[in-house]
């Protein structure tokens, strides 16, 4: 069974729904629309006007590409119906009218629980609340014949494992099969990333355009991550490696479904641009199913101001004096400052003779971050530091929001299967279920004999990736071939991780040892506050986080250099 990916978020590359329909064939055509901050911007959506909280954009790529879809067999599955998968289902029905292309549409319900969220205690100011259900509604409106399949906040790898379910005749407790395919879900769910997008050894390959990944199923669960033909970037063990470690943290890869132990995972070239996923071992999922909360969480604004030249320190200190005087009658209630030391002595260019001084301010209360704050900061054009500028005229402020993530039974979730003759078909819950529990360390592979050092960014022998969950981050960093492992597996300890990025020094950090895929998980809680819409620090979704560490310097072996 051959399924693709046309994207990775709400805002990705619109011409890859006709791109990977046109490109080559398949059975089932996926695409993610959502992540934590996508929810936040469709709840607002929604409380604008109730007809809407769904992704748009999928709309708008179907008007050419369903008439693609119904001529090539070609059967769409979407998490794109956000906080309306059912006003979305019935967008389609009259967008395939309007263009004269019958297909049969189906959706996928029950994960919204914002009803439940004052009884159930998750505090104010609730926008959103989703659980993250399983691919079992999908595969039911495949079964029953829809050609056109839409859902709201399901786990991203549900968008292929339900029809891989569907497709194969999968039980509910067929649990290595169904793991080998959430492992094939989660390395398609980001498109591009699988095929050297965002890939840490991009100048190797042609990365300009990259192409959109589709999986081979086959009925054990296996599969091979490849591309169409003739289109860009490239499919190797690396690129397949780099999304395996994206956004997940240790051995145990929980969902709805099925537990998929990514510690089981082998990985092997299949050919041009092909990787072949094999051996993944599956467990029945936690008890419980993870709701995503986003809460609107006050005001924040943000100035700032550049420091150009000699004493750098001395001007960030006046600044931060100054407003402080000037914010005293009405403090906001956080005021945070950061200095990026981006100048260099003596400069050939004004801009690279600049740091940045970052004020970032929140409170509940607009005005206290608004005009209080960006008049007192506009007031010191002339009163201020010598050569006082800002990168941009400073606002009124806007709302942020914060996530948080819960956890309810999965027999308390309304899982439903709106099918496209009209029935509602309720989804059972997994048959079992079992504790997430954390995986003893495997062994580690003997250390390199002693020998000569220097000093060199991690970069030069290691991989990277990293991404966001919440208010943490993870940062998966891989060796590039077993001399490699053996020093790594030694080297970065979670110790010389926090020595490394210094950010993270007083924050838990868990070290995960994958040795099959030569790789180590680091997680870091707190690193991201609240989430990625609260935007806490300079990076807000962690995704330049593992290009950091790569960067870091530190005592390598010569024989790998």
């Amino acid at each position: 069974m051959r399924i693709g990916n046309a994207s990775g978020f709400y805002g990705d590359r619109f011409a890859a729904v006709r791109d990977m329909l046109t490109g080559g064939p398949l059975d089932v055509l996926t695409g993610d629309y959502l992540a934590e901050l996508t929810m936040l911007i469709l709840g607002r959506d929604l409380a604008q006007d109730p007809a809407r909280g769904y992704a748009t954009t999928f709309l708008r790529q179907l008007e050419e590409g369903l008439g693609l879809a119904a001529d090539r067999g070609v059967r769409i599955v979407a998490n794109a119906g956000g906080l309306n998968p059912a006003g979305l289902a019935e967008r389609v029905r009259e967008l395939a009218d309007r263009v004269g292309v019958p297909v049969r549409v189906a959706h996928v319900e029950g994960d919204d629980l914002r009803g439940r969220a004052e009884r159930a205690g998750w505090g104010p100011n609730v926008l959103t609340a989703n659980a993250y259900l399983g691919g079992w509604g999908i595969a039911a409106c495949l079964r029953a014949g829809a050609d056109v399949v839409v859902t709201g906040r399901v786990a991203d790898a549900a968008l292929v494992s339900g029809p891989a379910a569907a497709h194969f005749g999968w039980a509910p407790d067929d649990w290595d099969a169904l793991a080998g395919a959430v492992v094939a879900g989660h390395v398609l769910e980001c498109g591009a990333q699988a095929t050297g997008g965002n890939y840490a050894f991009f100048t190797e390959h042609d990365v300009r355009h990259p192409g959109f990944p589709l999986a081979e199923l086959r009925e054990d669960g296996s599969c091979v991550i490849t591309k169409h033909p003739g289109t860009g970037g490239a499919v190797t063990v690396e690129t397949v490696t780099a999304q395996l470690l994206y956004e997940t943290a240790g051995a145990r890869y929980p969902g709805p479904d099925v537990t998929a132990r990514l510690d089981s995972v082998r990985l092997a070239p299949d050919g041009q641009d092909r990787v072949r996923v094999s051996a993944v071992r599956g467990e029945p999922p936690p008890p419980d199913l993870k709701v995503g909360l986003t809460r609107l969480g006050g005001w924040r604004n943000e100035v700032v101001f550049v420091l150009t030249g000699l004493a750098v320190e001395e001007k960030a200190a006046l600044v931060r004096e100054q407003m402080d005087a000037a914010l005293a009658a009405r403090r906001p209630a956080e005021v945070r400052w950061t200095l990026a030391r981006t100048d260099h002595p003596d400069a050939p260019a004004q801009e690279e003779a600049s740091a940045l001084l970052r004020l970032v301010v929140r409170d509940a209360d607009p005005e206290a971050v608004g005009r209080a704050v960006s008049g007192a900061a506009v007031e010191l054009g002339l009163a201020g530091y010598p050569g006082f500028h800002l990168t941009a005229p400073p606002g009124k402020g806007a709302p942020y929001g914060v996530f948080e993530a819960v956890y309810v039974p999965a027999g308390g979730v309304p899982h439903r299967a709106v099918l496209p003759d009209g029935r509602r078909v309720d989804v059972p819950p997994a048959p079992a279920s079992k504790p997430l529990a954390a995986v003893a360390e495997p062994p580690l592979p003997p250390p390199l004999p002693p020998g000569p050092v220097r000093r060199a960014p991690l970069g030069l022998v290691a991989g990277a990736r990293s991404g966001d969950k919440g208010g943490g981050a993870n940062v998966g960093v891989w060796a590039r071939g077993e001399q490699g492992w053996r020093w790594l597996a030694h080297a970065l300890t979670v110790e010389r991780f926090r020595q490394l990025l210094p950010e993270t020094a007083a924050l838990p950090v868990v070290r995960h040892v994958l040795p099959d895929l030569r790789a180590l998980n680091f997680t870091v809680d707190g690193l991201l506050g609240s989430g990625v819409a609260e935007r806490a620090r300079f990076d807000p979704q962690a995704k330049a986080v593992g290009e950091w560490l790569r960067s870091r310097h530190l005592d390598i072996p010569e024989v790998l250099l």
